[in-house]
């Protein structure tokens, strides 16, 4: 017996006389990835009509196929259609609908690239691509232009042009490596690529984001553990979408990460079908933070090419957020975002808890509808921030900070400038005013 029957009966049809010690193994996951539809259905069982394959194989040509023999075991075969594992590991043709709105790149990564490998758009971090193949293509990913590309799986002179951005820019703080998965790369890879970047003076934390514990858990072994234990602080993202996911070996996995010391955090996406229900939400995150888990992001579908079928209205997510704030725990609450298309970043969206406030009072609603009101201080007096911090008198002896000048919103709020407005550069009225000054 290998691990359940079906588990069992997926392996023999791999190979004859299977050991337990394979199916644990994920490299032997990983050199029998399903990347056909024959393969899928030899192996399941499920068999497709003629047109709807043809269709199936067309729809891989464009997104390639692959899921670890893992993942699909855990395919309810009698209800497939309907099932979150089958739908977000094998897709259909719908992938190939692509609308005016979707975008190949709808973050702006590569426009945001100055160097081959990193994203910079946030001011003290980077996002560093270090691989951009998966043990699983997930076909929700916003990430389909590269995912697969098997000519993109970095050497270290590659993976040396991101390392020498980071350390030329002493603003950056916090590297999150990505992907594809950065645990697809080997232990000595990822060993030699952490010490690089732990070499950096400024970089203060490495984050990594993997979807390894969901769809090939055995990718966490004790040595891959022993490596990461050498780079604190270091933390983990990670990717469930549905409680199904959540299996004993999955469980397995987080355990070994938890007790290896790293934070972890899970980013889930809202999908239409899968986990668009504030039963299913809810009981995902309270498996979550049993395994030590704690829930960060609830992304909203992005706007890549062929996801409209995953996307829901902004409406759905607020409502699964209502269900929540009140109804569980503050810690196993995500933070409901839209990652705004063209590299905005990304865009909390909550259901609005202010109904309205005057100079000395605030209005207030609770999850319950109660309506309350919170009296503002009489006696604060408004401290006019000019950023020269050697005159003030809060305590602000914090070691070494990176006194950088306020970009945005902070812009606007800061004493010290003089900006009244942002204004973006291809305003008609403004252009209007400059030919008319000219």
């Amino acid at each position: 017996m290998i691990y359940n029957n079906t588990q069992q009966n997926i392996a023999n049809r791999i190979e004859d006389q299977p050991k337990i010690s394979n199916w644990k193994d994920w490299k032997w996951q990983m050199k029998h990835s399903i990347r056909s539809v024959d393969k899928f259905e030899e192996l399941t069982g499920i068999k497709f009509d003629k047109n709807e394959k043809t269709e199936l194989i067309e729809t891989f040509e464009k997104f390639p196929l692959s899921i670890t023999p893992y993942y699909l075991s855990l395919i309810d075969k009698k209800n497939f259609r309907n099932d979150p594992v089958f739908k977000q590991a094998f897709g259909g043709i719908e992938e190939l609908t692509t609308l005016k709105s979707e975008l190949e790149d709808p973050l702006s990564e590569d426009r945001d690239s100055p160097v081959e490998g990193i994203t910079h758009r946030y001011p003290d971090r980077v996002l560093f691509h270090v691989s951009n193949i998966c043990s699983m293509y997930c076909r929700h990913c916003t990430r389909k232009r590269k995912v697969g590309d098997i000519d993109f799986v970095p050497s270290k002179d590659q993976l040396q042009t991101g390392i020498k951005y980071i350390a030329e820019n002493p603003q950056v703080r916090d590297v999150l490596l990505s992907g594809g998965d950065p645990f697809m790369l080997p232990d000595s890879k990822i060993d030699w690529l952490l010490s690089e970047i732990s070499k950096i003076p400024h970089v203060e934390i490495i984050r990594i984001g993997t979807r390894m514990p969901v769809v090939l858990p055995y990718r966490i072994t004790d040595d891959l553990v022993s490596i990461l234990k050498k780079y604190q602080p270091l933390w983990i993202n990670t990717h469930f979408n549905h409680p199904n996911e959540i299996t004993s070996s999955a469980k397995e996995a987080l355990a070994k990460l938890a007790d290896g010391g790293f934070p972890l955090g899970n980013q889930s996406v809202l999908l239409a079908d899968v986990n668009d229900c504030p039963r299913i939400m809810k009981s995902l995150l309270h498996k979550l933070v049993q395994n030590r888990v704690r829930p960060y992001y609830l992304y909203q579908c992005d706007l890549s090419e062929g996801l409209s079928h995953f996307r829901t209205p902004i409406g759905k997510g607020i409502e699964i957020m209502e269900s929540l704030v009140g109804h569980t725990s503050g810690f196993a609450r995500p933070t409901y975002v839209i990652d705004a298309p063209g590299g905005g970043g990304k865009i909390p969206v909550m259901p609005n808890y202010i109904i309205s406030w005057s100079t000395n009072k605030v209005v207030l609603r609770n999850y319950e509808g109660v309506i309350t009101t919170y009296k503002e201080p009489d006696s604060y007096e408004p401290k006019m921030c000019d950023r020269e911090c050697e005159h003030c008198n809060l305590d602000l002896k914090m070691g070494e900070i990176d006194e950088s000048e306020a970009i945005g919103i902070e812009r606007l709020l800061s004493n010290k400038n003089d900006s009244i407005s942002l204004i973006p550069e291809d305003n008609e009225r403004i252009s209007r005013r400059e030919e008319n000054a000219g």
